[in-house]
């Protein structure tokens, strides 16, 4: 039977928008508190109720200890309302947690600021990597005011309103939606976007937390989207490790390929105990309720956190495999093309060698006439010189006026063809000694 608005009691208004309102509300079945969010979907265009009945669907589908808990919906088609009923989150939004660390003048520890970004990141994961195969889901307003805080201090992440289902993985979102301070780079260019444009607004919104204002601030939008372009922002107060702040500017790369996914930042040395904890955590709540007979058995297709851990531990091996595998094939092919361009050096080195070994005998050739020359003059200085000498060889037919013309002319060649053949080996050793270099250093990385 399903619920109607009179099956609960209405206790007070926490917070009122636009299109409704969320009032905290009591179950009289049960005693139970909860929430809902009261929407009038009368005044709604058909795409903004389109956008709501998404974020209901997403809702019920997303099941995640770190995911506001969706419990029912109500519609009241009399009044055009519609009331979805969820998890009451005792300790407020990390807005108002915020707001008041300014005014109390204090920051937060470093120690609660990593269970945040844990807790954050496990639920992130459950949205872009289903466990349970389904699409992937881009949250697209990540900021305080959308994380809550349950009594234990858990991290709750909720609003759905502007998420993305993303078929497959070649899937880019391209509208223009979200909150500006927290906005990523391609989003602001009004390029496509993935998830990993979530992993910007979850940086910013540690950075705030850590800081107690966002990375980039402006007076208008323009200049907010100017600088966030830029991607310049200060570190973290130095009370804060060296460590986290790396990890954040990572996050905060303008680069989307080059931040971090979901999975590479639960791997990292700052998160790793974190993670254990809250899947041991998760771990002990599945026995729980295997042993509550009250309860309903959970259903056989969602895995155990043990599984769900193995599983993680195992694509993260896989991920790590291939990226060995593809740079080792990346240094195999630059290895290849070394050594490619060493043989073609020693190709030019060995034809240069060619031509000064040509060079060398052609000038060995010309320097033998010239000494032929020489001892002929001194012949014709014993002669006396009474008698005139006449040799059949300097008749005029046989003479040929142009012929130290064409000596001198080669001699001119042949030094160029030189001198360039010396310039192009001196090129080609340093280019050969550089190769040398570089495949060195290759075979040490690898």
């Amino acid at each position: 039977m399903p619920s109607r608005v009179e099956d609960y009691e209405v206790l007070y208004t926490i917070g009122s928008g636009s299109y409704g309102k969320c009032q905290k509300i009591r179950r009289k079945s049960d005693a139970k508190i909860l929430v809902w969010k009261e929407l009038d979907y009368g005044t709604m265009a058909e795409s903004e109720k389109q956008m709501l009945v998404s974020e209901v669907n997403l809702l019920r589908e997303l099941k995640h200890p770190n995911i506001v808990r969706y419990y029912d919906r109500i519609i009241d088609r009399t009044n055009t309302t519609l009331y979805i009923v969820m998890e009451h989150c005792e300790g407020g939004d990390l807005s108002s947690l915020i707001t008041r660390c300014i005014k109390e003048r204090r920051y937060l520890e470093e120690e609660f600021i990593m269970r945040v970004m844990a807790q954050l990141t496990l639920a992130l994961k459950d949205c872009h990597r289903r466990s349970n195969g389904g699409a992937t889901v881009l949250h697209r307003d990540l900021k305080p005011a959308n994380i809550f805080l349950d009594v234990k201090q858990n991290v709750k992440l909720g609003d759905f309103g502007l998420a993305r289902i993303l078929n497959h993985d070649t899937s880019f979102a391209k509208t223009f939606v979200g909150t500006p301070y927290y906005m990523s780079p391609e989003q602001i260019n009004r390029m496509s976007y993935n998830e990993k444009s979530d992993i910007w607004s979850l940086g910013c919104l540690l950075y705030e937390l850590c800081a107690l204002s966002p990375p980039f601030t402006a007076y208008n939008q323009k200049e907010l989207g100017e600088k966030i372009r830029e991607g310049k922002f200060r570190r973290i107060p130095y009370r804060y490790s060296e460590e986290l702040n790396t990890l954040l500017s990572r996050m905060l790369h303008l680069k989307d390929y080059l931040r971090p996914s979901v999975e590479s930042i639960l791997q990292s040395s700052l998160l790793a105990d974190l993670v254990a904890d809250e899947l041991r955590r998760a771990q002990a709540r599945h026995r729980r309720r295997s042993a509550d007979p009250e309860k309903p058995k959970p259903a056989e297709s969602s895995t155990t956190p043990t599984i769900a851990a193995l599983r993680l531990k195992e694509q993260v091996l896989r991920h790590r495999e291939k990226a060995l595998k593809e740079r080792e094939e990346r240094l195999e092919q630059r290895e290849q093309e070394l050594c490619v361009r060493e043989r073609l050096s020693n190709e030019k080195l060995a034809r240069a060698e060619s031509l000064l070994k040509s060079y060398n005998l052609v000038k060995q050739q010309k320097a033998l006439p010239l000494l032929y020359s020489n001892e002929m003059d001194e012949g014709e200085e014993n002669v006396s010189p009474g008698k005139k000498v006449h040799f059949a060889g300097e008749s005029k037919e046989n003479q040929r006026p142009d012929q130290k013309q064409s000596v001198k002319s080669q001699e001119l060649g042949l030094k160029k063809r030189l001198q360039a053949a010396n310039m192009r080996a001196q090129a080609l050793g340093e280019v050969e000694r550089l190769y040398q270099l570089k495949s060195w250093q290759i075979l040490g990385i690898r």
